[in-house]
């Protein structure tokens, strides 16, 4: 399966993602610093049992954001905590850092909500990010999501306590 657009694909992530640069990219403090990841030395093989866990599992769709042009890897995206007919939550890396700002991230969110809301038959779709995440911020936006809640002291990152900002997005 893929959903397409101008410049990018999702596709699903698959077992050969992890022999490119997706593992390392939950290793660069850059690209984690504002998620939970990069605590601990992500490995190939962890990669490999998370695309495992992943597959076939009707509660997470998670996709490989890919450039048309090349079919290079850049990014992950994915729908969480799926509620059959209900509610998902929206969540995105974008690994390679050289197409960041670019618009990659709006774009492959768009197609991720259309999908969500028109295959998965979704009516709300959400998301949460620390409140010193600014491009997270600014991409609920662009994403049509409004500002749902403000969670105090709701994550830990860097030894220091953030608030967690939630945004949601329904079909109606």
């Amino acid at each position: 399966m893929k959903i397409k657009s101008k410049r990018i694909y999702l596709r699903p992530l698959r077992l050969e993602d992890a022999n490119g640069n997706y593992p390392n990219w939950l290793n660069d403090k850059e690209v984690c610093r504002y998620n939970s990841h990069g605590e601990v030395t992500y490995t190939k093989k962890m990669a490999i049992e998370y695309i495992k866990s992943i597959q076939n599992n009707s509660t997470c769709k998670v996709f490989a954001i890919c450039l048309n042009n090349s079919n290079q890897h850049i990014g992950n995206i994915s729908l969480q905590q799926i509620v059959k007919d209900t509610e998902a939550e929206f969540a995105i890396l974008m690994g390679e850092k050289k197409f960041w700002g670019q618009g990659y991230a709006q774009e492959a969110g768009e197609l991720l909500i259309n999908y969500g809301f028109d295959k998965l038959k979704l009516n709300k779709i959400y998301c949460g990010t620390s409140e010193v995440n600014i491009p997270m911020q600014k991409l609920a936006l662009k994403l049509n999501m409004v500002l749902k809640n403000i969670q105090n002291n709701a994550m830990k990152k860097n030894n220091k306590f953030l608030n967690i900002i939630n945004y949601t997005r329904t079909k109606y």
